[in-house]
């Protein structure tokens, strides 16, 4: 039985390095929701917003976004870890999260060195859903 989280991931030009090493730690690293599932294999990220990318409108996009559908990924170490990378440009890095059976995307920014999320927050929302 799967459990999926969305995750899209918003990083400045000079963050693509960080980026692609953060969806490698979901793929290799990142905890599992469930402890007796070994970490690793909940799925990575990929680029949606490369030269090839074509959405809604006449113009390509002008943000790199990365987004994936994570499979049973512990989301509080998601977004611990999300916290802990050096990001060049910290100020313009955004992680989208919408856990299995909610529907809205909670965003997390790096303020004052740290993961702080900015909304939704009450009783819908909690860290990891």
């Amino acid at each position: 039985m799967s459990w999926v989280a969305n995750v899209m991931l918003s990083v400045s030009p000079d963050d693509h390095r960080n980026a692609e090493a953060f969806s490698g730690w979901l793929d290799e690293s990142c905890p599992r929701r469930e402890p007796d599932m070994k970490p690793g294999g909940c799925g990575k990220l990929a680029l949606i917003t490369g030269a090839d990318s074509q959405w809604g409108g006449y113009k390509y996009p002008e943000c790199d976004v990365y987004a994936g559908a994570l499979n049973h990924a512990d989301l509080d170490a998601l977004v611990a870890h999300f916290g802990s990378v050096p990001w060049h440009t910290p100020d313009a890095v955004q992680l989208f999260v919408m856990d299995q059976e909610q529907s809205f995307f909670r965003v997390w920014m790096i303020r004052d060195g740290m993961a702080q999320q900015y909304a939704p927050s009450g009783r819908a929302a909690t860290s990891s859903g």
